[in-house]
């Protein structure tokens, strides 16, 4: 095996060069015509600009050429200031183009246009374009190790509109929205992209082979942009916001804020990103739970700076963006309390990023957070006292990232926090690198991470290391891989990152076979097997060890039908459910079997349905899960869609940690205290949306969470992992139930300016002594008593540098 992985390594790293199939070359025409973007393709240059034509089917029929009833033909302009595309989509029953409005980056149930553009040719990384039949935009970063990051928002212009041949697309892309070199004369990869919607097929320009696992590399060729004089990329992004906030128990008050977004070109490759007094008040609600496991809740980033164009800075997976601004724990007595904030303040941040021509890209973020001190009240004398919740913190990352053969790259990553005062430090850093052969047949890529806590005096310095390496195939109907990792007791990334479990090793091997064109069932079949082993770094145990297959699959009515089993076969030993500051105890954990089904109607109908039942059992009387999943969606037109998904989850007699008995002689056993636990979740979600345009839009989202957790018996956890009856500890039982409810509307009046307003009411409650009726708690939880209002209305203003200058 050792010598298999070593000639490997070797072909890979050695390999350097390979031709793909034939790629189509596209000449864009520099025009001095007044362009205006409103899907009439009347100006001159439509006349005589290049054509590209001929596209081949991406999916489900791979390399068919695309039917004479839907040619599809793409025309490049171009100015100093941006490109232009006209794209002629002709359709044979233009009655039958589905053509759903929806928010910006959701396609919705419509036919959609995009372009693929790779400013440095290199086949890493696409800026995509799309538009759909409603004249709705979506925009993504593309790469092959991360695929389409939707996230990134870029400001252009687009107009579609119906024809009596099909529909057609007209864009402004600005050179601002890429990334290129400064040479004089351009040569881009390129790549034109078509859904037809209503058979769930996809088209490409210039072929894109899905047996080979680099959707850039495949790119064609646009050529004919020379001698360019880019203008500057200097964008301001004033807002103001204002929030008028009501309960029960205050007077309602308002809040006036305002701040400042800087968007500047340092080149043609390079920006620079910059808030000045951020205001994050109209990001997503949180879907918080009631989390009875060792861990904390891991929350999805919503706050735009931090969400756009973050590709570099997800290498290694070191940053967890919410850690800055995030409100940490603070120790207080039984007879102490203290109101804290929901977040630290930011006070501004800045973020550098770009790629040279080369291939070089480079990333630089940087936040502070304000010096926090909250007031501190003694129950019991009313004394008060003021504590420090957390000093001036600085946040920084840096990436380095070479990419090279096309398909290749080598990452530097590091993380610093740094706190004001007597406060701990932390430094991680990290070597990546992830490459493949030059046709895209197999895969070498691995990690090293180094993570150095400084206590300043204030406890023992730790240093800890976490690596990983994993070798596959990635072409072709059968495909496999095979990866190992460890980590050692002290790696710690969690200043800046998010890790859960240390001191471990494992290994992973993975298997599947796939279609890659439609049977006569069919459209697309995966079947998937995957197993997992790891153990314990001190004690050799094993921690971890499952097997699972899968099957995914699409029927010829594009409905998808998804199948799994997982078996975990021996006794494994959690070491972190105990909570014991060492992880020195651990638990046993029974053999388990469990298996899942998915089914996903055609979303092209009206009438679409989501269903999900799962179980799990365990080698332990009564202990088991049950879990199901429904969710009915409606499109009652282009404008008007409603969906309602309900979700049911019961764990029974599970076990977990209950809490330390003090009086247990230290030296019989741990004095930990498991509990045997019966935990009921009820999730109900509404989402709503009515768009009156492709630039206005109201939106609803609910959202009611119920879960509870009652207490059947309690344990002392031995030191061997088993549990004896402890009859002499109670504890309370746990319920957590939850309200959030968000009406709002959106109006992009402008490229890029927005007026948003939002009403949002919440409530949440946590307690020991309730009523488990469903009924009792969801009326509790929409009572106005207890719920918090909050009316906000903010506008956002883009400000070209240019147009101010002109």
């Amino acid at each position: 095996m050792r010598a298999i992985s070593c000639i490997l390594l070797y072909a890979i790293v050695c390999s350097t060069s390979f031709s793909f199939a034939q790629k189509k070359r596209l000449t864009a025409v520099k025009t001095a015509d007044r362009m205006v973007i409103d899907g009439k393709l009347n100006e001159s240059i439509w006349e005589s600009a290049p054509k590209a034509t001929d596209f081949t089917m991406f999916f489900p029929d791979n390399g068919k050429p695309i039917s004479e009833r839907t040619k599809t033909e793409v025309q490049i302009a171009y100015t100093n200031d941006a490109i232009y595309v006209a794209a002629k989509l002709f359709d044979y029953d233009t009655s039958a183009i589905l053509k759903e409005i929806s928010p910006r980056d959701n396609f919705g149930s419509s036919e959609n246009f995009g372009i693929f553009l790779n400013g440095f040719n290199d086949s890493q990384q696409d800026f995509r374009f799309y538009v759909s039949a409603a004249g709705v935009q979506a925009d993504c970063i593309f790469t092959n190790q991360n695929g389409e990051d939707f996230s990134w928002d870029a400001i252009w212009e687009s107009q579609a509109a119906l024809t009596d041949y099909g529909w057609v697309v007209e864009m402004k892309i600005p050179y601002a929205a890429l990334r290129f070199s400064e040479a004089k004369k351009q040569e881009w990869g390129v790549n034109f992209y078509r859904e037809i919607r209503r058979d769930r097929q996809l088209f490409t320009w210039n072929f894109i082979d899905t047996k080979i696992n680099n959707e850039s590399a495949q790119s064609g060729i646009l050529e004919g942009i020379e001698n360019i004089e880019t203008p500057t990329r200097l964008f301001l992004i004033p807002y103001s916001s204002f929030y008028l906030n009501a309960n029960q128990n205050q007077k309602t008050y308002g809040e006036l804020k305002g701040g400042l977004d800087v968007k500047y070109g340092i080149s043609d490759a390079f920006t620079l990103d910059a808030i000045l007094v951020p205001d994050f008040g109209q990001t997503k609600f949180d879907n918080v739970e009631l989390n009875l496991s060792p861990f904390e809740q891991r929350f999805t980033e919503n706050r735009p700076f931090f969400t756009e164009g973050t590709d570099l800075f997800s290498k290694g997976d070191l940053v967890y963006s919410r850690r800055i601004g995030e409100t940490p724990d603070l120790a207080l007595t039984e007879s102490e309390s203290a109101k804290l904030p929901g977040s630290i303040k930011l006070i501004n941040a800045v973020k550098i990023s770009g790629r040279s021509k080369d291939g070089l890209g480079v990333g630089f973020l940087n936040a502070v957070t304000e010096n926090t001190s909250v007031q501190v009240t003694n129950t019991d004398t009313g004394e008060e006292r003021k504590a420090k919740l957390q000093p001036a913190t600085n946040y920084n990352v840096v990436v380095l990232d070479q990419r090279f053969n096309t398909n290749s790259s080598v990452s530097f990553i590091n993380t610093n926090v740094t706190r004001n005062g007597e406060a701990k430090d932390a430094n991680v850093s990290a070597f990546l690198f992830d490459l493949n052969t030059p046709k895209n047949t197999f895969t070498a890529k691995g990690d090293v991470k180094y993570s150095y806590l400084n206590y300043s005096g204030l406890g023992e310095d730790k240093k800890g290391v976490n690596t990983s390496i994993y070798l596959g195939e990635t072409s072709g109907n059968f495909r496999f891989g095979v990866g190992g990792k460890y980590i050692s007791k002290d790696f710690d990334n969690n200043d800046l990152g998010i890790n859960f479990q240390t001191h471990f090793h494992g290994f992973i091997t993975e298997g599947s076979y796939r279609i890659i064109n439609p049977t006569e069932k069919y459209n697309t079949f995966n079947l998937q097997l995957y197993s997992q082993t790891e153990f314990e770094n001190r004690t050799g145990k094993l921690q971890s060890n499952s097997i699972s297959l899968s099957l995914d699959s699409t029927t010829k009515k594009n409905d998808y039908f998804g199948y799994g089993a997982e078996v975990r076969p021996n006794i494994t030993y959690d070491f972190y459910e105990a909570r014991t500051a060492d992880d020195s105890k651990f638990i046993k954990i029974p053999e388990i079997i469990g298996g899942w089904f998915y089914f996903s109607s055609n979303y092209n109908r009206p009438f679409a349905i989501d269903l999900n039942p799962s179980f799990a059992i365990c080698n332990q009387e009564g202990r088991g899960r049950l879990g199901f999943m429904v969710e009915p969606k409606y499109r009652f037109n282009d404008h008007l869609t409603l969906s309602y998904a309900f979700r049911f989850n019961k764990m029974f007699n599970n076990i977990g940690y209950s809490g330390a008995d003090t009086s247990t002689d230290p030296l019989v056993d741990s004095g930990v205290i498991m509990a045997r636990r019966n935990i009921t979740t009820f999730t109900n979600s509404v989402f709503g949306k009515y768009a009156i345009n492709e630039k206005m839009s109201l939106n609803l989202t609910i959202r009611h969470y119920l879960s509870y957790a009652k207490n059947n018996a309690f344990f002392t956890l031995l030191n061997s992992g088993d549990i004896s009856p402890e009859n002499n500890y109670t504890a309370p039982d746990s319920n957590f139930n939850t309200w959030n409810m968000d009406l709002s509307y959106s109006w992009w009046f402008a490229p890029g300016s927005q007026i948003s307003a939002l009403y949002r009411n919440s409530s949440s409650f946590y307690e020991q002594d309730f009523s488990t009726d469903f009924g009792t708690n969801f009326n509790k939880a929409i009572d106005n008593r207890f719920l918090n209002h909050v009316f906000s209305i903010s506008v956002r203003y883009f400000i070209d540098y240019n147009s101010l200058k002109n």
